[in-house]
Protein backbone atom coordinates (compact mmCIF):
# COMPACT_ATOMS: atom_id res chain seq x y z
CA UNK A 1 0.00 0.00 0.00
CA UNK A 2 1.18 3.29 -0.86
CA UNK A 3 1.81 5.37 2.33
CA UNK A 4 2.35 8.46 0.60
CA UNK A 5 -0.92 8.51 -1.99
CA UNK A 6 -1.34 11.73 -3.62
CA UNK A 7 -4.00 13.22 -5.26
CA UNK A 8 -4.76 16.11 -7.63
CA UNK A 9 -7.09 17.17 -10.05
CA UNK A 10 -6.88 19.42 -13.33
CA UNK A 11 -9.93 21.37 -14.62
CA UNK A 12 -10.56 23.32 -17.15
CA UNK A 13 -13.39 24.19 -19.95
CA UNK A 14 -13.89 22.16 -22.89
CA UNK A 15 -11.42 21.45 -25.43
CA UNK A 16 -8.66 23.19 -23.54
CA UNK A 17 -6.54 20.29 -23.55
CA UNK A 18 -7.18 18.88 -20.25
CA UNK A 19 -6.75 15.03 -21.22
CA UNK A 20 -3.23 15.09 -23.20
CA UNK A 21 -2.17 17.07 -19.85
CA UNK A 22 -3.20 14.16 -17.61
CA UNK A 23 -1.76 11.64 -19.75
CA UNK A 24 1.51 13.04 -19.05
CA UNK A 25 1.26 14.13 -15.13
CA UNK A 26 -0.14 10.49 -14.46
CA UNK A 27 2.88 8.93 -16.19
CA UNK A 28 5.27 11.38 -14.76
CA UNK A 29 4.17 11.04 -11.43
CA UNK A 30 2.92 7.25 -11.59
CA UNK A 31 -0.82 7.63 -10.97
CA UNK A 32 -3.62 6.47 -12.68
CA UNK A 33 -6.62 8.65 -13.84
CA UNK A 34 -10.24 9.25 -13.12
CA UNK A 35 -12.08 11.09 -15.59
CA UNK A 36 -15.00 13.76 -14.32
CA UNK A 37 -16.45 13.97 -17.54
CA UNK A 38 -20.71 13.60 -18.22
CA UNK A 39 -19.65 12.16 -21.14
CA UNK A 40 -16.95 10.20 -21.45
CA UNK A 41 -19.01 7.58 -18.28
CA UNK A 42 -21.14 6.34 -21.19
CA UNK A 43 -20.32 3.53 -23.77
CA UNK A 44 -20.65 4.00 -27.12
CA UNK A 45 -21.07 8.04 -27.17
CA UNK A 46 -17.50 8.09 -28.37
CA UNK A 47 -16.59 10.83 -30.90
CA UNK A 48 -19.93 13.34 -29.29
CA UNK A 49 -17.91 13.19 -25.95
CA UNK A 50 -14.38 13.42 -27.59
CA UNK A 51 -13.19 10.87 -24.89
CA UNK A 52 -9.35 10.12 -25.16
CA UNK A 53 -8.28 7.21 -27.93
CA UNK A 54 -7.39 3.36 -27.47
CA UNK A 55 -3.97 4.89 -27.62
CA UNK A 56 -3.98 7.61 -25.00
CA UNK A 57 -5.71 5.05 -22.66
CA UNK A 58 -3.15 2.65 -22.96
CA UNK A 59 -0.53 4.71 -21.42
CA UNK A 60 -2.64 5.34 -18.46
CA UNK A 61 -5.62 3.08 -16.28
CA UNK A 62 -8.70 5.39 -16.36
CA UNK A 63 -11.48 4.95 -14.67
CA UNK A 64 -14.70 6.80 -14.90
CA UNK A 65 -14.52 6.53 -18.78
CA UNK A 66 -17.02 3.41 -20.68
CA UNK A 67 -18.72 3.23 -17.09
CA UNK A 68 -22.03 2.44 -18.02
CA UNK A 69 -24.24 2.18 -21.16
CA UNK A 70 -26.65 5.96 -22.43
CA UNK A 71 -29.42 4.40 -20.75
CA UNK A 72 -27.87 4.22 -17.33
CA UNK A 73 -28.69 6.91 -14.95
CA UNK A 74 -25.35 8.60 -13.16
CA UNK A 75 -25.59 11.42 -10.44
CA UNK A 76 -22.71 12.74 -8.17
CA UNK A 77 -23.76 10.32 -5.83
CA UNK A 78 -22.83 7.59 -8.01
CA UNK A 79 -19.49 9.34 -9.16
CA UNK A 80 -18.61 9.56 -4.98
CA UNK A 81 -19.23 5.79 -4.76
CA UNK A 82 -16.69 5.24 -7.89
CA UNK A 83 -14.22 7.36 -6.16
CA UNK A 84 -13.80 5.89 -3.23
CA UNK A 85 -13.38 2.41 -5.58
CA UNK A 86 -10.61 4.03 -7.57
CA UNK A 87 -9.36 5.46 -4.47
CA UNK A 88 -8.70 1.46 -3.39
CA UNK A 89 -7.43 0.70 -6.42
CA UNK A 90 -4.92 3.12 -6.41
CA UNK A 91 -3.63 2.62 -2.91
CA UNK A 92 -3.20 -1.29 -3.56
CA UNK A 93 -1.46 -0.75 -6.45
CA UNK A 94 0.80 2.05 -4.99
CA UNK A 95 -0.46 4.82 -7.23
CA UNK A 96 -1.20 8.25 -7.78
CA UNK A 97 -4.10 9.67 -8.77
CA UNK A 98 -5.07 12.49 -11.33
CA UNK A 99 -9.02 13.85 -11.73
CA UNK A 100 -9.78 15.53 -14.95
CA UNK A 101 -12.50 16.71 -16.20
CA UNK A 102 -14.73 19.08 -17.76
CA UNK A 103 -17.91 18.29 -15.17
CA UNK A 104 -16.05 20.17 -12.68
CA UNK A 105 -19.77 20.08 -10.31
CA UNK A 106 -18.52 16.01 -9.93
CA UNK A 107 -15.12 17.60 -8.09
CA UNK A 108 -17.13 20.27 -5.75
CA UNK A 109 -19.28 17.37 -4.59
CA UNK A 110 -16.02 15.59 -3.65
CA UNK A 111 -14.22 18.26 -1.94
CA UNK A 112 -18.01 19.45 -0.37
CA UNK A 113 -19.73 16.42 -0.42
CA UNK A 114 -23.56 14.95 -0.07
CA UNK A 115 -26.15 15.02 2.41
CA UNK A 116 -26.73 11.16 3.31
CA UNK A 117 -30.19 10.33 2.29
CA UNK A 118 -32.64 8.65 5.18
CA UNK A 119 -33.61 5.13 4.88
CA UNK A 120 -35.60 4.02 2.13
CA UNK A 121 -37.58 0.99 2.42
CA UNK A 122 -38.66 -1.27 -0.36
CA UNK A 123 -42.26 -0.04 1.08
CA UNK A 124 -41.38 3.43 0.72
CA UNK A 125 -39.82 2.89 -3.04
CA UNK A 126 -42.85 1.23 -4.17
CA UNK A 127 -45.28 3.61 -2.98
CA UNK A 128 -43.11 6.81 -4.65
CA UNK A 129 -42.55 4.46 -7.72
CA UNK A 130 -47.00 4.28 -7.92
CA UNK A 131 -47.31 8.09 -6.99
CA UNK A 132 -44.79 9.72 -9.36
CA UNK A 133 -46.65 7.84 -12.61
CA UNK A 134 -48.53 11.13 -11.65
CA UNK A 135 -45.48 13.30 -11.84
CA UNK A 136 -47.08 16.56 -12.38
CA UNK A 137 -49.51 15.84 -9.11
CA UNK A 138 -45.96 14.79 -7.12
CA UNK A 139 -44.56 18.22 -8.26
CA UNK A 140 -47.23 20.16 -6.75
CA UNK A 141 -47.22 18.57 -3.65
CA UNK A 142 -43.56 18.89 -2.88
CA UNK A 143 -43.85 22.41 -4.44
CA UNK A 144 -46.59 23.14 -1.58
CA UNK A 145 -44.52 21.58 1.69
CA UNK A 146 -41.27 22.72 -0.02
CA UNK A 147 -41.34 25.82 -2.13
CA UNK A 148 -37.80 26.92 -2.50
CA UNK A 149 -36.43 23.75 -2.38
CA UNK A 150 -38.61 22.56 -5.21
CA UNK A 151 -38.30 25.73 -7.55
CA UNK A 152 -34.74 24.96 -8.50
CA UNK A 153 -36.46 21.34 -9.98
CA UNK A 154 -38.08 21.55 -13.22
CA UNK A 155 -41.22 19.72 -13.28
CA UNK A 156 -40.13 17.68 -15.68
CA UNK A 157 -36.77 16.45 -13.75
CA UNK A 158 -38.34 13.03 -12.57
CA UNK A 159 -34.96 12.21 -10.92
CA UNK A 160 -35.16 14.95 -8.67
CA UNK A 161 -38.44 15.32 -7.94
CA UNK A 162 -37.94 11.56 -7.03
CA UNK A 163 -35.10 12.00 -5.10
CA UNK A 164 -36.88 15.21 -3.43
CA UNK A 165 -40.11 12.85 -2.57
CA UNK A 166 -38.39 10.01 -1.17
CA UNK A 167 -36.40 11.94 1.32
CA UNK A 168 -40.00 13.44 2.25
CA UNK A 169 -41.69 9.65 2.58
CA UNK A 170 -38.85 8.18 4.45
CA UNK A 171 -38.04 11.18 6.78
CA UNK A 172 -41.13 13.24 6.96
CA UNK A 173 -39.29 16.22 6.75
CA UNK A 174 -39.49 18.26 3.97
CA UNK A 175 -36.01 18.03 1.42
CA UNK A 176 -35.05 21.84 3.01
CA UNK A 177 -35.07 20.29 6.90
CA UNK A 178 -33.84 17.52 6.08
CA UNK A 179 -30.57 18.92 4.27
CA UNK A 180 -30.51 21.53 7.13
CA UNK A 181 -30.28 18.49 9.81
CA UNK A 182 -27.69 16.34 7.49
CA UNK A 183 -24.93 18.83 6.53
CA UNK A 184 -22.42 17.22 3.11
CA UNK A 185 -19.56 16.04 4.96
CA UNK A 186 -16.27 16.22 2.85
CA UNK A 187 -14.84 12.90 0.84
CA UNK A 188 -11.65 14.82 -0.15
CA UNK A 189 -9.96 17.39 2.75
CA UNK A 190 -7.36 18.34 0.95
CA UNK A 191 -6.44 18.72 -2.84
CA UNK A 192 -4.41 20.62 -5.50
CA UNK A 193 -6.57 22.02 -7.73
CA UNK A 194 -5.11 22.94 -11.21
CA UNK A 195 -7.03 25.41 -13.44
CA UNK A 196 -6.23 25.88 -17.42
CA UNK A 197 -6.12 29.13 -18.58
CA UNK A 198 -7.46 29.74 -22.38
CA UNK A 199 -8.69 33.05 -24.27
CA UNK A 200 -12.04 33.10 -25.66
CA UNK A 201 -10.91 33.53 -28.76
CA UNK A 202 -8.45 30.42 -28.91
CA UNK A 203 -10.90 28.06 -27.30
CA UNK A 204 -13.55 29.19 -29.72
CA UNK A 205 -11.07 28.24 -32.95
CA UNK A 206 -10.04 24.94 -30.95
CA UNK A 207 -14.03 24.11 -30.37
CA UNK A 208 -14.55 24.78 -34.13
CA UNK A 209 -11.85 22.62 -35.20
CA UNK A 210 -12.63 19.89 -33.22
CA UNK A 211 -15.93 19.98 -34.32
CA UNK A 212 -15.00 19.76 -37.98
CA UNK A 213 -12.89 16.50 -36.82
CA UNK A 214 -15.82 14.87 -35.11
CA UNK A 215 -17.56 15.26 -38.51
CA UNK A 216 -14.62 13.43 -40.20
CA UNK A 217 -14.24 10.69 -38.14
CA UNK A 218 -18.31 9.43 -37.88
CA UNK A 219 -20.53 12.00 -35.88
CA UNK A 220 -23.95 11.38 -38.07
CA UNK A 221 -22.89 7.61 -37.90
CA UNK A 222 -22.14 7.29 -34.25
CA UNK A 223 -25.57 9.58 -33.48
CA UNK A 224 -27.50 7.14 -35.64
CA UNK A 225 -26.32 4.22 -33.94
CA UNK A 226 -27.22 5.80 -30.61
CA UNK A 227 -30.60 6.75 -31.53
CA UNK A 228 -31.60 3.34 -33.35
CA UNK A 229 -30.28 1.66 -30.30
CA UNK A 230 -31.40 3.79 -27.29
CA UNK A 231 -34.44 5.93 -28.87
CA UNK A 232 -33.67 9.95 -28.26
CA UNK A 233 -35.62 9.44 -24.57
CA UNK A 234 -32.07 8.71 -22.36
CA UNK A 235 -30.56 12.13 -20.77
CA UNK A 236 -27.47 11.40 -22.59
CA UNK A 237 -28.94 11.77 -25.79
CA UNK A 238 -29.30 15.14 -24.96
CA UNK A 239 -26.02 16.02 -25.27
CA UNK A 240 -24.55 18.68 -26.95
CA UNK A 241 -23.42 17.33 -30.57
CA UNK A 242 -26.38 14.68 -30.19
CA UNK A 243 -29.45 17.23 -30.27
CA UNK A 244 -28.00 19.32 -33.12
CA UNK A 245 -27.14 16.11 -35.69
CA UNK A 246 -30.58 15.04 -34.72
CA UNK A 247 -32.25 18.18 -35.83
CA UNK A 248 -29.71 17.94 -39.19
CA UNK A 249 -31.16 14.42 -39.38
CA UNK A 250 -35.10 15.29 -39.44
CA UNK A 251 -34.07 17.91 -41.70
CA UNK A 252 -34.52 20.99 -39.97
CA UNK A 253 -30.92 22.41 -40.51
CA UNK A 254 -28.38 22.04 -43.29
CA UNK A 255 -24.93 20.48 -42.13
CA UNK A 256 -23.31 23.68 -42.27
CA UNK A 257 -25.73 25.00 -39.66
CA UNK A 258 -25.84 21.66 -37.73
CA UNK A 259 -21.71 22.69 -37.36
CA UNK A 260 -22.09 25.95 -36.63
CA UNK A 261 -24.49 24.97 -33.60
CA UNK A 262 -22.73 22.60 -32.20
CA UNK A 263 -19.55 24.77 -32.11
CA UNK A 264 -22.04 28.01 -30.48
CA UNK A 265 -23.09 25.51 -27.86
CA UNK A 266 -20.28 23.78 -26.76
CA UNK A 267 -18.35 27.70 -26.25
CA UNK A 268 -21.87 28.52 -24.20
CA UNK A 269 -20.73 25.30 -22.18
CA UNK A 270 -17.40 26.57 -22.28
CA UNK A 271 -18.40 29.78 -20.99
CA UNK A 272 -20.14 28.31 -18.24
CA UNK A 273 -17.48 25.72 -17.15
CA UNK A 274 -15.10 28.63 -16.89
CA UNK A 275 -17.57 30.62 -14.60
CA UNK A 276 -18.08 27.76 -12.30
CA UNK A 277 -14.39 26.75 -11.76
CA UNK A 278 -13.67 30.41 -11.40
CA UNK A 279 -16.26 31.26 -8.55
CA UNK A 280 -16.78 27.62 -6.82
CA UNK A 281 -13.59 26.54 -6.05
CA UNK A 282 -10.90 28.43 -3.35
CA UNK A 283 -6.82 28.37 -3.63
CA UNK A 284 -7.08 26.93 -7.53
CA UNK A 285 -3.68 27.86 -9.19
CA UNK A 286 -4.38 28.54 -12.73
CA UNK A 287 -1.95 29.43 -15.38
CA UNK A 288 -2.13 28.52 -19.61
CA UNK A 289 -1.54 24.95 -20.63
CA UNK A 290 1.66 25.71 -21.86
CA UNK A 291 3.01 26.11 -17.95
CA UNK A 292 0.91 24.03 -16.26
CA UNK A 293 2.57 20.96 -16.60
CA UNK A 294 5.93 22.13 -15.41
CA UNK A 295 3.99 24.20 -12.36
CA UNK A 296 2.17 20.74 -11.17
CA UNK A 297 5.44 18.48 -11.37
CA UNK A 298 6.62 21.42 -9.34
CA UNK A 299 4.03 21.84 -7.05
CA UNK A 300 4.39 18.02 -5.80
Amino acid sequence: MKKDFKQLAIIGPTASGKSDLAINIAQKIDAYILSIDSLSIYKEINIVSAKPSKEELAKVKHFGIDEIYPNEHFSADTFINLYKKVKQICEHDAKNLVIVGGTSFYLKSLTEGLSKLPNITQEIQKTATKELQNLQKVYDKLLSIDAKYMQKISPSDRYRIEKAYLIFLASQMSPSQWFEKNPPLSIIENIDIFNIEITRDILRQRIQQRTQKMLEIGLIDEVCRLESKYTRSPNAMGAIGIVEVLEYLDGKVTKEMMLSNISTHTAQLAKRQQTFNKTQFKDVISAPLENLEKIIINNR
